[in-house]
């Protein structure tokens, strides 16, 4: 079966070509980082607009740069939600009215669902897993026991990983997106420089709560030593503080599972501190870590396409009347 995956569920307006048998043929992602770096953050009309603008052509590129045509695929597979409401309907629509026209099936995907399976994009992973699914909007963990079966058994109480990121960068003036800025900045710095807090959660231990920390270092920063601290050592030891959590927890999961495999999901998964530390920790407590490539980290449509393939494959379809939604109906 030869899917083409749709997915605008934010601020990347992408398209791929998954098949059954060659496995992943294309992957196209059209960013709108300049866009809405002019405004510190992601604007849901401005991206509504330019998803409408580029979906079509990010779908025509996926499907030549695939070496085939609309009329070969044999299913189409959109992101149903969640996400910006207004982001998501236009990649949701586009594909209804494509599958409409070519007369083919088509499904609708679970955003956070398709990041915690895109690890098979690359990898033969054995199931079960636990999956740290952690991005800008998401902070969460799953065991993931097949194809169907994923349960959360933690999640964040209020900022997620990647908004925590973004809205330090901000206090600290250096713009945006800023995971990927202290990521890079926090190279040159003292992780052990600042002892910025971790929060514990009674009675939920797989739980995160990050607004505490960021109430932290906006305090910091108004202190005396915080205007003067090196911006690097700030960095450094804001993301140890965050990393810190994501690994002990996710390793927690990991033995009270039982399960000896971790794999990551999700846009900062791509943090360079984080993979490194996972995969360190996890060496020690006898875990496997599978590292996605850093292109299916960030939102795309390979995922997409991968998990509309399963989908198709096992017989499932939705109607062509199938609503976007913009709360997750995947994770608790």
């Amino acid at each position: 079966m030869r899917v083409l995956g749709i997915e605008s569920s934010c601020d990347e307006t992408a398209a791929a070509v998954y098949d059954s048998g060659g496995g992943l043929l294309s992957n196209v992602v059209t960013s709108q980082t300049a866009i809405h770096a002019l405004y510190g953050g992601v604007v849901p009309e401005l991206a509504s607009r330019e998803h409408i603008r580029t979906v079509w052509p990010a779908a025509e590129q996926a499907l030549a740069e695939a070496g085939c045509d609309a009329a070969s695929l044999d299913g189409i597979a959109a992101t149903a939600g969640p996400g910006l409401i207004g982001a998501v309907l236009v990649g949701l629509s586009f594909a209804r009215a494509l599958a409409y026209a070519l007369k083919k099936p088509m499904v609708g995907v679970d955003h956070l669902e398709a990041h915690i399976y895109a690890g098979f994009l690359e990898h033969d992973i054995p199931f079960p897993y636990i999956s740290l699914l952690v991005s800008g909007g998401h902070t969460s963990l799953f065991l993931v026991s097949s194809w169907d079966q994923a349960r959360c058994l933690g999640s964040t109480r209020d900022d997620a990983a990647g908004e925590a990121f973004d809205k330090a960068a901000k206090m600290m003036g250096l713009g945006y997106p800023g995971g990927a800025i202290i990521d890079r900045m926090a190279a040159d710095g003292d992780r052990a420089r600042f002892p910025f807090p971790r929060a514990r959660i009674s009675g939920a231990p797989l739980d995160f709560s990050f607004s505490g920390l960021k109430t932290a270092l906006r305090t910091f920063l108004e202190t005396p030593p915080g205007k003067i601290a090196a911006q690097a050592d700030v960095a450094a030891s804001f993301q140890e503080a965050i990393v810190d959590s994501l690994v002990k927890r996710t390793l927690a999961a990991a033995k009270a599972q039982g399960v000896p495999r971790v794999v990551l999901a999700g846009g900062v998964s791509a943090n360079s501190r984080l993979r490194d530390k996972m995969t360190s920790e996890g060496e020690k407590a006898g875990v496997r870590v599978f590292l996605p490539a850093r292109v299916f980290c960030t939102d795309n449509a390979a995922m997409v396409a991968l998990l509309g393939e399963r989908r198709l494959s096992s017989g499932a379809s939705s109607g062509l009347d199938l609503p976007a939604y913009a709360s997750s109906r995947f994770s608790r």
